[in-house]
């Protein structure tokens, strides 16, 4: 069994983190922290998880995560680079749920998530885990930097058509990605912009000057292979509770009129458990992916344009956030990528 610890489980990720946990036929749930909910049976504050978890939750001082084989940060950005040293000198694996390993330059995760960075050596040999691009690394690594939600969505979406040879079929310097997100993914926390009387019959852009996760898309797009890539990324919040809809353009080149975008797709992904090419015409649902750790995209051609239209939905806190993260804890302990993953999205 996988020895399993929790830092920071009292947010949305947390609680997916131990719904997907708890039914994990290979993991064992050992620890839980929270600073402020110490002492408390974890069932009580999510009754969801009664019957399944019986844990409560303790102080991050005194938890005993160096008996861990894994701890998953589910917190703030700051909290997982502060604790990776000590971990990491006691054996354990670290899967962060922030951002702290995502990005590779120090200067610009500086610049973006505004305070320093704690474990500049440790940052150079973190996997960023997206296990589509990087399965064979992330099976080998002590420290994951799991990819944001949005991020997830537009590399997945754009992967096939930016990799090295193909990236000749589209003018890599115009992408756009029109994101849409719910609430969701702005954290469990009281804060008026996501109020129900807020959000509810509303629908807006935000981050437009600049969004802290269009410097992991670029990132990631440009680890692909076929030079750098220029995108533009416009996140969006609609009023839902969870899920993301992606809607990505590119421009084509001349190889790329003449190319069949959707077996392109299809051959990439062919053997992704994870990722549904979606038959050619399909305009898919965010609700189709509800609760799972599928992503499932389309492709489409629109009528007398030069432009291709990739179409990307995802849960936000699913593969998105946490069942991503047990993706990659399976690849690192080697079971089957699939295990504790198999739900069937929730309808309606």
């Amino acid at each position: 069994m996988i020895k399993v610890g929790i830092v920071g489980g009292t947010g949305y990720t947390g609680v997916e983190l131990l719904r997907l946990l708890a039914q994990h036929p290979q993991a064992q749930l050992s620890v839980i922290t929270s600073r402020k909910e110490t002492g408390m049976p974890v069932a009580d504050l999510f009754p969801s998880l009664r019957g399944h978890v019986d844990l409560a939750f303790s102080d991050p001082a005194s938890a005993a995560l160096g008996d861990c084989d894994v701890v998953f940060f589910a917190t703030p950005h700051g909290v997982a680079m502060a604790q990776a040293r000590e971990l990491l000198a006691k054996g354990v694996r670290i899967i962060d749920l922030a951002a702290d390993f995502r990005l590779r330059d120090t200067a610009e995760f500086e610049r973006w998530y505004k305070i320093p960075h704690a474990c500049p050596e440790v940052l150079a040999e973190a996997v960023y885990g997206l296990p589509e691009v990087n399965r064979e690394a992330i099976r080998s690594a002590r420290v994951i930097g799991l990819p944001g939600c949005y991020p997830t969505a537009v590399q997945l979406g754009l992967a096939p058509v930016v990799e090295a040879a193909a990236g000749e079929l589209i003018e890599r310097d115009g992408l756009i990605a029109d994101c849409k997100s719910g609430v969701s993914g702005a954290g469990r926390k009281a804060e008026v912009s996501a109020l129900l009387a807020e959000t509810g019959d509303s629908f807006k852009a935000y981050g437009v000057a600049g969004h802290r996760h269009w410097p992991e898309i670029t990132q990631g797009l440009n680890a692909l292979g076929g030079g750098p890539v220029g995108i533009t990324f416009v996140p969006h919040l609609v009023p839902m509770i969870r899920g993301i809809h992606a809607t990505i353009y590119a421009r084509l080149t001349p190889s790329g009129l003449a190319t069949d975008f959707q077996a392109l797709y299809e051959a990439r992904y062919a053997n992704e458990p994870f990722v549904d090419v979606m038959p050619a015409g399909s305009t898919p649902e965010t609700r189709s992916v509800r609760a799972s750790n599928m992503l499932r995209i389309a492709v489409h051609r629109p009528p007398a344009s030069k432009l291709l239209m990739v179409l990307v939905v995802e849960d936000n806190l699913v593969k998105g956030a946490s069942g991503q993260a047990v993706q990659v804890m399976n690849l690192m302990f080697g079971v089957d990528e699939r295990s504790g993953l198999a739900h069937i999205p929730v309808l309606p």
